[in-house]
């Protein structure tokens, strides 16, 4: 179905009053176009109580509209105002607005009084308010002499203030000469009245400047009081009182307020101490939002009182010595105030309409009537219109029915004065939406597509969509009475255009409108809370996505106000960076996406932590000889909760600044009770510690002196050693001054022998840490102990020690030293204990001296090196490791003490057996021929023994790196060179190298060198250089490297599958017996490798390593171990050809090249 507003054309009689409200509320919601021929209407004016600033020109505001446009005129006092008989008034043209000049000349007084303006064209006049014109005034004080106000501390004071009335009220407020508020407290304080209050007295009241002042807003002028002296004499002892009221006086007092004002209720009483005011209402609860304490809760504020706040409040003013009350009956009246204004009325003629004028107030207002600005029961008679109290209703109107109507509301209170227009009109309807207007919403939002009309009789308006005119139904779409269509939730399909028609029995109009349906912007990355520490960096992120064709723009807020103007702030596309983060940078961060249609926000909060700030206002209480309370104010814990505080102390007569550790206690604590020690001068300092780390210490705290005490403990560390064999020296670890728990500390040092009968021998010593004992037996044990005191006395009895006297060198050397040789590097040696008596000390160990005679003939014996060993303890055995080989030892063996050694023991030799020898110094090939080589070496730097021969093993290296068979040959030991003959040519070979003892076989040196190349063979290959400028040599070595470059290819291939080497396969399974791993015993030999030249050759390996050939090495190449030999590719491609020492001679014919080619040499271009 379409959707239409349809206006009623029932005529209705006069008791069917409530049947036409609804359509008079839709009529009067209709704005009737300035085109058309309407009565005025006031649209601005003074408000009704206008105070006017005497220095300034007066302006009264009067505008109004209407068709044709309205003429002016007022009134004063109730009589007709002539604007013209006065030079000084104008008006505005083309308004009603009345100018003033009395900046000029004249007097603001001039003009007071009751201004009404009236608008008036040729179908009504509207009028305005009653506008009350007063100028401010801001009257001095009176004069006066105020006598000096005298009165005892506790007395309760009243300073009067009385302001001279001004035009509007003053502002009260007291200050001092200098222009300083004076404090308020509970205990001082500004009555509304503005006098100040004192409920007891203090002596430091007492001043000549208590100077009330008041301020006049209007005329910004201040006004003050003659200065009242105030003086307060100390009483002796102040009496307690309970409280009694200042003001209000009574038991009971009453109060009237208006509706829609702020209700102040006051109530201040004195006493001592003093008392503290409390609120209660007596039939009710007092209202939560809009109940508000001042003045420290002497005032209690109700904002927008209402009839429903009247009833009875009552203050309470309670003290320790009783409890006052004083009840107020609050009255709530009202002055009139709209329930329904009187609204403009369109009629077209013949039509019936109404006026309704409803207000409410305390008392109930009266409503009146006007017509035009004149009562209504004069105004010319209207035999359309009927009145009806409130009411007036029109029935059958014609064009002469239009008017202007003024509903008067009004009780003792006020009043209010209501303007409403009748137009008739015969108007076809009109459209007063702009055509073709684009509206964009969001998709899943309401759209509201405006249809703005007029017309009279009231017109139907009906809404269809797109071209083909489908009409809307109402289950989908909401029509609402402006003619507005609203979609409730818009989606993509409502996208389109829509028309609005509106019709009545004058005619038709209509409208296009278009829609379109964006997406939403939405914040798909939203930043995130954030913990961070003073002084970093912080970002958070924002990522927006929203409809291509619209523009966000991102902004950032930082607790819904703009960021700060700070360089360290940074926004980029998609984030905030917050730079060296201070604690001012704490709080909600906003990213808030705009566009025109919408818009998105997300916050994240960001605290800023860090170490706490340092406690303060330390404070020592409870002060006793040897504990004392600590308490002290926590400062900021900058968002990280403080988990303990440490306490640490300084005594400032022995340890002037230096801190010490004295307690911890939890951060929910604030107060410490500290153990003292006596004769310190302590001083505390407080530090917070949160998760992030300490606060910086806090200030120090008051100095506090403990009193002097005898002291409590006696050194520690006692110790008696001799430093003579004579004397025993006592030491001790003297206490420090904050243990010495008085002045003139001291010790008393005491000793006897512990086997003897003696008595104690005593000494009283300065604070010292040793004293000398002269005189004593040598190394006898002594008892010691040692005592602290001071001026108050001394300290508990201390602990009796063992010390010796000193000691002197032993007198005895061991007896019956033997030695075992273990083998060629170890020996045993065994000697008997001396007799403890002979140590003369505290037995530290045996000392070994061992030497060795070897080439001492070549050198001084003083000088010969000897080796120390030192056994603790009473031990009568020992090893001695490490020694040579094939060698002679001397050793002998003393007892040692604290003193030093004793005599040493006679010398005992002994021999170590032969061990293998060290490696050969050095193994050089010279001489390389074509089948031999020399080797040259030099004996082992170590034999460790008789050499009985050297061991040369050898094989030759083919051109894959595998070794090849091992010969081993003995050479004499007296022979330091040797030649190998019957060698293959232009083969290297791996030489070991080693010598032998009695003992076995030593270490090895290893080598290699290579034979030198056959000449003979080189130089003919060098004549047969023809051949290769044949043409059919050329082609056949073209497709020898065909014929390889395919091999190798297949090879490749086969490899990347997987395959296997077969020849590493066959290694594997049946290795060559010649190459073995070499065991440490019978140097044997494994796996071919090089330490020494780091060069590792594993046996198939086709290349070095590292893939490179040395310069010196390059003799070892295909080409050099290829001549004679037979190369052959298996079928997977590795190459199998095994090295030999035989040479083959190859066909001349058809072979010869200056290049001597051959397969090998084929194969090596492209290996």
């Amino acid at each position: 179905m379409q959707l239409k507003i349809m206006p009623k054309k029932k005529r209705l009689s006069a008791g069917r009053v409530p049947l036409i409200l609804f359509l008079c509320q839709m009529i009067s919601a209709l704005d009737v176009p300035l085109d058309l021929v309407q009565p005025p209407t006031i649209t601005q004016q003074s408000p009704k109580d206008y105070i006017v600033d005497p220095r300034e020109n007066i302006v009264i505001q009067c505008e109004a509209q209407g068709k044709p446009p309205p003429s002016f005129s007022w009134t004063r006092n109730g009589t007709h105002f002539d604007i013209d008989k006065d030079p000084l008034v104008t008006m505005k043209a083309g308004s009603g607005t009345l100018i003033m000049n009395i900046m000029s000349e004249g007097k603001a007084e001039t003009y007071e009084g009751v201004y009404q303006c009236t608008a008036r064209n040729e179908r009504g006049a509207a009028v305005s308010n009653n506008i009350v014109v007063r100028p401010s005034r801001s009257p001095l004080w009176t004069k006066e002499k105020l006598e000096p106000i005298t009165l005892r501390s506790g007395q309760s004071l009243v300073l009067p203030c009385r302001p001279p009335i001004g035009l509007p009220p003053a502002i009260i407020f007291w200050m001092d000469n200098s222009f300083q508020r004076l404090p308020q407290s509970e205990r001082v304080s500004q009555g509304l009245n503005g006098d100040l209050y004192f409920s007891n007295v203090l002596p430091e009241d007492s001043r000549e400047d208590y100077i009330c002042y008041a301020r006049f807003n209007h005329t910004q002028t201040i006004q003050q009081k003659q200065p009242i002296s105030v003086k307060v004499i100390l009483a002796k002892s102040s009496r307690e009182r309970p409280p009694t009221f200042l003001t209000p006086q009574g038991n009971a007092s009453n109060k009237e307020e208006l509706r829609g004002n702020v209700l102040s209720l006051e109530c201040i009483a004195e006493g001592l101490p003093t008392p503290v005011i409390y609120w209660i209402k007596e039939d009710g609860t007092l209202p939560i939002n809009r109940t508000f304490y001042r003045n420290f809760q002497k005032t209690l504020q109700i904002t927008q009182v209402s009839e429903a706040d009247s009833g009875k409040y009552q203050c309470i003013a309670k003290n320790a010595l009783g409890v006052i009350h004083h009840t107020i009956s609050v009255t709530v009246k009202a002055a009139p105030y709209w329930i329904m204004a009187p609204q403009n009325l369109v009629l077209s003629p013949g039509e019936d309409g109404a006026l309704i004028c409803r207000a409410n107030g305390n008392p109930k207002p009266r409503i009146s009537w006007l017509s035009n600005g004149v009562p209504i029961e004069i105004a010319p008679d209207d035999p359309s219109r009927k009145i009806n109290g409130d009411t007036i209703i029109f029935s059958s109107v014609q064009e002469r029915s239009s008017a202007v109507y003024q509903c008067n509301a009004s009780n003792e209170y006020g009043y209010l004065l209501g303007n409403a227009f009748v137009n008739v009109l015969a108007e076809p309807p009109r459209i007063l939406t702009s055509e073709n207007t684009l509206y964009q919403v969001i998709a899943n939002r309401p759209a509201l597509l405006d249809c703005a009309f007029f017309g009279s009789p009231l017109p139907t308006i009906e809404w269809f969509k797109g071209t083909k005119g489908s009409a809307l139904r109402e289950d989908t779409y909401v029509l609402h009475e402006n003619g507005t269509l609203e979609i409730p939730v818009a989606q993509k399909d409502s996208t389109g255009t829509y028309t609005c028609v509106a019709r009545n029995k004058l005619g038709m109009a209509k409208n296009e409108v278009h829609l379109e349906i964006k997406d939403p912007t939405r914040i798909i990355k939203q930043p995130e809370y954030a913990v961070v520490q003073r002084g970093s960096t912080v970002s958070f992120e924002c990522k927006v996505k929203h409809d291509h064709t619209l523009i966000p723009t991102v902004i950032w807020l930082k607790d819904n106000g703009e960021l700060p103007s700070d360089g360290r702030f940074t926004v980029d596309k998609d984030q905030l960076v917050v730079a060296d983060v201070s604690d001012n940078d704490g709080g909600t961060y906003t990213c808030l996406a705009n566009t025109t249609l919408d818009n998105v926000s997300a916050s994240a909060v960001l605290s800023v932590v860090d170490v706490p700030n340092p406690p303060f206002d330390l404070e020592l209480t409870d002060q006793l000889d040897k504990s004392v309370q600590l308490s002290w104010t926590p400062g900021d814990d900058n968002n990280s909760p403080i988990t303990k505080f440490i306490i640490e102390y300084e005594d400032a007569m022995h340890e002037a600044g230096l801190w010490h550790h004295q307690t911890e206690v939890p951060g929910t604590q604030t107060t410490a009770q500290l153990k003292l020690s006596p004769y310190v001068n302590y001083s505390f300092r407080v530090m917070a510690e949160n998760s992030l780390g300490r606060s910086l210490p806090s200030e120090a705290s008051e100095q506090y002196l403990t009193k002097a005490a005898e002291p409590d403990k006696n050194p520690v560390t006692v110790e008696g050693l001799g430093s003579e064999p004579d004397n025993l020296v006592i030491t001790w670890q003297p206490l420090n001054g904050f243990e010495s728990n008085g002045p003139g500390l001291q010790y008393k040092v005491s000793w006897r022998q512990k086997d003897g009968d003696d008595e104690w021998t005593s000494v009283v010593v300065a604070n010292v840490s040793k004293y000398i004992v002269s005189g004593t037996p040598t190394f006898v044990p002594y008892l010691i102990k040692v005592q602290a005191l001071n001026d108050v006395g001394f300290a508990p009895e201390p602990a009796v020690v063992m010390g010796h006297s000193g000691e002197d060198l032993p007198m005895v050397a061991p007896g019956n030293v033997h030695v075992t040789v273990v083998n060629s590097t170890l020996a045993e040696v065994h000697w008997d204990p001396v007799p403890l008596k002979s140590v003369r000390g505290h037995l530290q160990g045996y000392r070994i001296y061992y030497w060795t005679d070897q080439n001492s003939s070549k050198r001084n014996r003083r000088h010969i090196e000897k080796k120390i060993l030192t056994f603790q303890g009473s031990k009568t055995h020992g090893m001695l490791p490490g020694l040579e080989p094939f060698s002679h030892y001397t050793l002998n063996v003393r007892v040692v003490n604290g003193k030093g050694e004793g005599p040493a023991s006679p010398d005992r030799v002994f021999h170590t057996p032969e061990g293998v020898p060290s490696a050969p110094s050095s193994l050089k090939i010279v001489n390389p021929t074509l089948d031999s080589l020399t080797l040259e070496w030099d004996p082992p730097s170590h034999p460790n023994g008789i050499l009985t021969e050297y061991t040369l093993k050898y094989q030759p290296i083919n051109l894959t790196h595998e070794l090849g068979p091992l010969v081993d040959l003995k050479i004499p030991a007296n022979k330091t060179r040797w030649t190998l003959k019957n060698l293959n040519f232009s083969t290297r070979y791996k030489f070991y190298f080693y010598a032998q003892t009695s003992a076995g076989s030593g270490s090895q040196i290893t080598e290699e060198a290579v034979t030198t190349v056959d000449e003979g063979k080189m130089a003919m290959a060098s004549r047969q250089v023809d051949i290769a400028t044949q043409g059919w040599f050329i082609g056949l070595m073209c497709a020898v490297a065909l014929l390889i470059l395919i091999l190798l290819i297949v090879c490749f291939i086969r490899r990347n599958k997987g395959g296997k080497y077969p020849v590493k396969e066959k290694e594997d399974a049946h290795p060559d017996p010649e190459i073995q791993p070499m065991k440490e015993d019978d140097g044997t030999f494994g796996e071919y490798s090089d330490a020494e030249d780091h060069k590792p050759l594993k046996k198939g390996s086709r290349t070095p390593s590292d893939r490179t050939v040395k310069k010196e090495d390059s003799d070892d190449s295909l080409v050099d171990y290829g001549e004679g030999v037979n190369g052959q590719f298996n079928e997977d491609g590795s190459f199998i050809g095994q090295y030999s020492g035989k040479k083959e001679k190859e066909p001349a014919e058809g072979n010869e090249s200056s290049e001597a080619p051959s397969p090998v040499n084929a194969m090596n271009s492209f290996v």
